[in-house]
C-alpha cells in the first residue's frame, strides 16, 4: 500500500466535505490524516488529505476533480493562493 498526499480547495457548501470522503472510500483509499482551513476569503476550504491504497493514486485524484465541490486539487502541493 502508498501513501499520497493530495491537496484540495473545495466550496464550503453543506454535505461538500461528505462527498469528498464517500468518494475516498468508494475508491478504495483509506484516510490517515487530513486537516481543514477556511480559506483567506472564507468561501472555500482548504484541505490537505494523505490517503493509503493499493490502487492507483489517478483513480481517486479524476474522481475528485469531477466534484463540483472541488475548485482546485494537486498532488504536489498546496493548490496556487492566488488561484480561484
Amino acid at each position: 500500500m502508498t501513501h499520497n498526499r493530495l491537496y484540495l480547495r473545495v466550496f464550503d457548501r453543506p454535505a461538500a466535505l461528505e462527498r469528498i470522503l464517500r468518494v475516498t472510500r468508494h475508491r478504495g483509499f483509506g484516510i490517515r490524516r487530513m486537516s481543514v482551513a477556511p480559506s483567506r476569503t472564507g468561501d472555500r476550504m482548504e484541505i490537505s488529505l494523505s490517503v493509503r491504497g493499493s490502487r492507483p493514486l489517478h483513480t481517486l485524484f479524476h474522481q475528485l476533480k469531477k466534484l463540483s465541490d472541488v475548485a482546485d486539487i494537486s498532488e504536489s502541493g498546496p493548490p496556487d493562493a492566488d488561484a480561484g
